[in-house]
């Protein structure tokens, strides 16, 4: 068992990170930080739990540390769920003190010497770790893109061999994506929110560097341009996107390719049966319906029609966030880079 622990364990995403590492059968979560107020106390006493899920007992007694490196001294990797603001110089002392640090954070995912990874995308980025290693760090981060991003992308996994230059994508995003605290219900309830801020310049940027050629120890960006326009809508969890490609390709080829894909990774413990599930129903992806599937890792796709035109749907804190930072280190730990 590797031991690891996660930072910024009481907000949203690190409760998902809790729930998913404690009963993880490669890695034991023995350490949990949080602010200075929390620190010294039991997990139980200091976490407001607000998951649809019970909480783990199992954890309930670790004691809190504070956020920094000395905390993390029985550890051998760290599950990041800082803020951007903070994580950047937080996840940058761990890496170099030896560390191998996952990150859901924005803060590193653009450096070009850090992997940016959806597995079942672009597992072969991960030899950028090589590439930190051999500019002197002790350890090294491995970021996941944003939750947008992850659907898209891998929503786009089984169609990368069409020929296109264009996708327009227009997302319909739930509030926890937010945080707990980061939507008023009065600005939310029979309402539409027509701007995230930064979301659109993530999905554009994020998707040519997950999508890019791992080439000469560096990513060459795809060859194609993303234009995205994001919106909050009154989902509680779910991201769903409407997608656009300039392909001629014909539907019925397309179709095939979602039907037939097969991901490039196999035999980790959080990846689902089905990275990508092919509706053909005409109303389907939902997010009520459809974001558990596969334990919340699973994206749906649905609605194709000529044009290419299709829906695609993910868990965003799930498949979105935590979900995807432990498959990125399910896929380091079975590549030996632990």
């Amino acid at each position: 068992m590797i031991n690891v622990g996660v930072l910024g364990a009481t907000g949203a995403v690190g409760q998902r990170f809790v729930q998913l590492l404690a009963e993880h059968p490669w890695f034991n979560l023995t350490t949990l930080t949080a602010s200075e107020r929390s620190a010294g106390k039991k997990y139980r006493d200091v976490v407001k739990w607000r998951l649809d899920v019970p909480f783990p007992d199992n954890i309930g007694d670790i004691r809190v540390s504070p956020t920094n490196v000395a905390s993390l001294k029985e550890v051998d990797l760290v599950f990041s769920a800082l803020p951007a603001e903070i994580a950047k110089d937080v996840e940058t002392a761990c890496a170099n003190g030896g560390l191998a640090v996952c990150s859901n954070a924005s803060s590193h995912r653009m450096e070009p010497d850090i992997p940016l990874v959806v597995p079942e995308v672009n597992p072969d980025h991960l030899a950028l770790i090589d590439v930190q290693r051999d500019h002197g760090r002790d350890g090294f981060i491995v970021t996941n893109p944003n939750c947008s991003t992850i659907v898209m992308t891998l929503a786009l996994a089984p169609v990368r061999g069409c020929s296109f230059q264009k996708i327009h994508v227009a997302t319909m995003q739930a509030v926890s994506g937010a945080g707990f605290e980061g939507v008023p219900a009065m600005g939310i309830y029979d309402n539409v929110i027509p701007y995230i801020g930064q979301e659109e310049q993530k999905m554009e940027t994020e998707t040519l560097k997950i999508m890019g050629k791992f080439r000469n120890n560096a990513v060459q960006p795809a060859p194609f341009q993303v234009s995205a326009s994001c919106h909050r809508v009154p989902v509680l969890d779910g991201h769903t996107m409407a997608i656009w490609l300039d392909t001629r390709d014909p539907v019925e080829k397309v179709k095939e390719a979602f039907l037939r894909y097969k991901p490039p990774i196999e035999g980790l413990p959080t990846q689902p049966k089905e990275s990508v599930h092919f509706f053909d129903e005409p109303d389907r992806p939902q997010p009520r319906l459809d974001r558990n599937r596969g334990n919340g890792m699973t994206v749906s796709v649905g609605r194709l029609r000529e044009g290419i035109r299709f829906i695609a749907m993910g868990h965003n804190t799930i498949r979105g966030a935590a979900g995807a930072s432990v498959l990125n280190a399910e896929l380091i730990s079975s590549r030996k880079y632990l």
